[in-house]
């Protein structure tokens, strides 16, 4: 009762000062975003030339930047855009909501040497933000884009083995490692036994790590922390892009449901292992006298659904599943016996968030989410014998099934509190249930014969 108490104690002191503050200040606030796709853009840089003053977007694009009563010059600028100038009288609160477009090809490069910003002042020491177009350039393995390939490239952190996706940040372990697709926890996020990461690089926005100090809000790790964020969908217009690759295939497509209020993008892939060596290993069963089948796929789709109810309303719903999946069959006749083998390893997960953004005033920004997650391990191993012995059908069947696995529901709300340029403030609560299945044998043993019948 004591905590509820002071959490409602402290929101109204930050409204009473916001109040307080605005008597003598104004207050301009709102959404940074891509002129032609409607994208969010996080860490926006938004200054003011007089008053040397500013403001970055938060992590759904929003910013609040409070400054004396003035005229202002604000230059709004990220990387890979056009810096946006503008000139306002601030006599009163002012919602702006900034578009910026893609910054254009100059005919003459001038290298100039950045001043360095020094550790002491920076909020987040260990933070790290890799732009996903920047990870579309670095070689790929086998022709498939990697985020956990490009991650491994940063200072502090190292990969298990060479072509492995596991990341070793400074010195943890990979299980060690926070990894969140939208805020939702992904378990195991790696294919075909390590060598590629579940996520697919058409489908993500932004890239960020996190190897020191972590926040609060993430309930406290051992190494790192992880979050890749999808893409919203285009706003504006349709279009769809695709990739065909020595190991898989991918597709995406985006637009909008309904033009500058609904969006959608889904962006799937697979690959084709099994299909192209399918009939290699079934003439290679049929030359042994036998008849089977073995092979190994993965697969996996994203989709995520934005609506914008009003200015200070937003809807989002993301889903994503993978699987990986490896099979082997085989069946042996002599005669009228028969012989079958069969056994089957997979794993994957699937993750799926609800959230809504809303924005409380001009200065008090908030996000709740509810998510769940799964991830799922199972194998199986089964023989079966069938013979004939003096006329009679006999038949002999041995199985051995395991499974384990995690499932995770999550609530949480995450305030962003801007009461002036200097201070930025997070609060907020989450709750999770966590399911776990440390593992779980199912044995199937069966004999049929006719005197005698029994199962265990």
């Amino acid at each position: 009762m004591k905590q509820v108490v002071c959490f409602y104690l402290l929101f109204c002191s930050l409204f009473f000062y916001s109040n307080l503050s605005a008597q003598q200040k104004f207050t301009i606030s709102g959404y940074v975003e891509d002129q032609e796709s409607g994208e969010k853009l996080l860490a926006v840089n938004l200054f003011d030339v007089k008053s040397k003053s500013g403001a970055v977007t938060n992590t759904y694009g929003f910013y609040s930047l409070t400054l004396p009563k003035d005229s202002v010059v604000l230059a709004v600028s990220y990387v890979g855009y056009q810096t946006k100038y503008m000139r306002i009288y601030l006599d009163k609160d002012i919602k702006l909501n900034i578009a910026l477009s893609a910054a254009v090809e100059l005919e003459t490069v001038e290298v100039v040497a950045a001043e360095l910003e020094t550790i002491e002042q920076r909020t987040e020491m260990s933070t790290m933000e890799v732009p996903v177009e920047q990870i579309k350039k670095i070689p790929a393995l086998l022709g498939e884009v990697d985020v956990f390939k490009a991650l491994q490239l940063l200072p502090g952190v190292q990969s298990g083995g060479e072509g492995q996706s596991g990341l070793y940040v400074r010195g943890g372990s990979p299980d060690q490692n926070l990894i969140l697709l939208d805020g939702v926890p992904v378990y195991n996020a790696s294919h075909l036994f390590g060598f590629f990461s579940v996520f697919n690089a058409d489908a993500i926005k932004d890239v960020k790590l996190t190897k020191g100090g972590f926040p609060a809000r993430y309930g406290g790790r051992l190494s790192s922390v992880i979050e890749i964020g999808m893409k919203e969908g285009d706003m504006n217009e349709w279009h769809s892009t695709g990739t065909v690759g020595i190991v898989a295939s991918k597709f995406t497509f985006e637009g909008p449901i309904k033009k500058g209020k609904t969006s959608m993008i889904f962006s799937g892939r697979r690959t084709y292992i099994d299909l192209l060596t399918r009939p290699l290993i079934r003439a290679a069963f049929r030359s042994e006298g036998s008849d089977g089948n073995a092979g190994y796929f993965f697969h996996d789709f994203n989709t995520k659904i934005n609506h914008k109810f009003s200015d200070k309303d937003r809807l989002y719903f993301s889903v994503y599943t993978g699987r990986d999946k490896f099979f082997f069959r085989e069946e042996d006749k002599e005669d009228q016996d028969i012989y079958k083998s069969d056994f089957g390893l997979g794993w994957g997960n699937i993750t799926s968030a609800l959230r809504w953004n809303h924005v409380w005033n001009n200065k008090l920004f908030s996000n709740t989410t509810v998510t769940y997650s799964r991830y799922q391990f199972d194998t199986r191993a089964a023989e079966e014998d069938i013979f004939v012995e003096g006329g009679e059908r006999e038949r002999d069947k041995v199985g051995i099934d395991y499974s384990s696995g995690i499932n995770d529901w999550a609530g949480r709300i995450d305030f962003d509190y801007f009461p002036n340029p200097n201070h930025y403030i997070r609060f907020g609560a989450n709750i999770i249930h966590h399911t776990f299945n440390p593992g779980a044998f199912d044995l199937e043993i069966r004999s049929e014969s006719p005197g005698d019948n029994f199962v265990l």
